[in-house]
């Protein structure tokens, strides 16, 4: 019995120093990053699989948010439960509400290679709060075939510098029997990007205007860039393939449409492609056309699309250890820095970069359209901080307008509504 319990106590002081001399196993460090453009969650998930291949110290998982729920309420539900997600992507606006929350990231590489003005919306008191993740643009999308014909050669986006200039092309579109152009109805394109149009080209800039629309020293009639605006909006009206019922196309219905070559332009952006591509008929033969406010081929303004960063991510400082903060900096320098990385952004989810050193070109028409003006300095800024209902309110009073409901004064009173609203 006795020469039992010795060989028992042998064994155990024998797995203990087994134990205890083995190496430690290293635990993994699991990252979060909460997706607000669902068009690329299976891309994102499939980079996170070959992220996590590649760096098998770490574990990243993507979340989406459910069906009917927007990545901010989803955050905001992740903050209320105490459990963020490690990086966050969101729309620029949303951002704002998290800036106080968010690690900086001010001494990244990236910074540097950041292009003009993509840091704008997250600084905060010369601190840089988050990750330029997509670029987009938008302007007037134009079916090279459809316009090539019209115009009786190869179609040069640079000859139209003028108001008039755009109005002469409709013309040669409509001459071919097609309509000239398709003038979405959605409140998000009207508002947000339509009417925003106006705000980035104000010469006394945006933050004067909306102070002069708010103090009514501000004449809305006699502005001369709204005035411009108008025109333009009713040369598109005018001649918009939907003009007898203009509020009843849908998104789907602008992409089929200068797909199959029934229209020659369509306002709208990069982020249409995929619905342009299921519809081609043009070779996949597409680009951007400024659209001018003004008359005057002169107008540097003229020859510019809109261009900005539309996506950021920030990572969580107020929940996330140190080490969690310092792996997901390494995915977005991975991002920024390394081939797989890039190849993603750029191939994958079919984004155009953010940043200077990435000179893979994108794959689709439109982001190579988009990569052009910005490379030549012909970009406006996208207006992406407007307050979260402007799009809904300012494009509910542009679809009436172009659906004949009220004029142009109403209009313009409407929009100053807005603002004055906005105090």
């Amino acid at each position: 019995m006795r020469k039992q319990l010795k060989v028992a106590i042998s064994l155990v002081c024998l797995m203990m120093f087994i134990g205890c001399s083995a190496s430690p196993v290293s635990q993994q460090t699991k990252i979060t990053l909460l997706n607000s453009k669902s068009e690329i969650k299976t891309q994102l998930e499939e980079v996170a699989k070959q992220y996590n291949q590649e760096h098998p110290e770490v574990s990243l998982e993507i979340i989406t948010a459910p069906e009917g729920t927007s990545a901010y309420q989803k955050l905001m539900s992740m903050y209320g439960s105490g459990s963020p997600a490690t990086m966050s992507m969101l729309d620029p606006g949303d951002t704002q509400t998290f800036l106080d929350k968010a690690v900086d990231l001010s001494k990244e590489k990236w910074v540097a290679d950041t292009i003009e003005n993509g840091l704008d919306a997250v600084k905060k008191s010369d601190a840089v709060l988050g990750f330029p993740f997509a670029v987009e643009g938008y302007g007037l999308i134009y079916n090279k075939k459809v316009l090539d014909k019209a115009t009786g050669g190869a179609f040069d986006a640079s000859s139209v510098k003028s108001r008039s200039n755009l109005n002469s092309l409709m013309a040669k579109i409509q001459k071919t029997g097609v309509a000239p152009v398709m003038l979405s109805p959605m409140d998000w394109s009207l508002g947000s990007h339509l009417l925003a149009l106006s705000y980035s080209v104000q010469p006394g800039g945006f933050p004067e205007f909306v102070k002069g629309m708010q103090d009514n020293s501000i004449d809305m009639s006699q502005n001369n860039v709204m005035s411009g605006w108008v025109q333009t909006l009713d040369l598109l009206k005018d001649n918009s393939i939907n003009k007898n019922s203009p509020l009843d196309s849908t998104y789907d219905d602008g992409a089929k449409a200068l797909g199959e070559g029934k229209v020659g332009l369509w306002f709208m952006g990069n982020w249409a492609w995929a619905g342009i591509k299921s519809n081609d008929t043009a070779n996949e033969e597409y680009g951007f056309l400024p659209l001018p406010l003004s008359d005057n081929t002169d107008d540097p303004n003229n020859a510019k699309i809109t261009v900005g960063v539309t996506k950021y991510i920030f990572i969580d400082s107020t929940a996330t250890t140190p080490q969690e903060q310092e792996e997901a900096k390494k995915f977005l320098n991975w991002l920024v820095y390394d081939k797989s990385g890039q190849d993603f952004l750029v191939n994958k989810a079919n984004t155009v970069p953010a940043f200077k050193n990435i000179d893979l070109e994108p794959a689709d028409p439109l982001g190579r359209s988009i990569k052009s003006y910005i490379s030549t300095g012909k970009t406006l800024p996208f207006m992406a901080t407007l307050p979260p209902d402007h799009g809904g309110i300012t494009g509910a009073s542009i679809q009436s307008y172009i659906s004949g409901k009220i004029d142009k004064a109403e209009l313009l009173r409407q929009i100053r509504i807005y603002w004055k609203a906005q105090q």
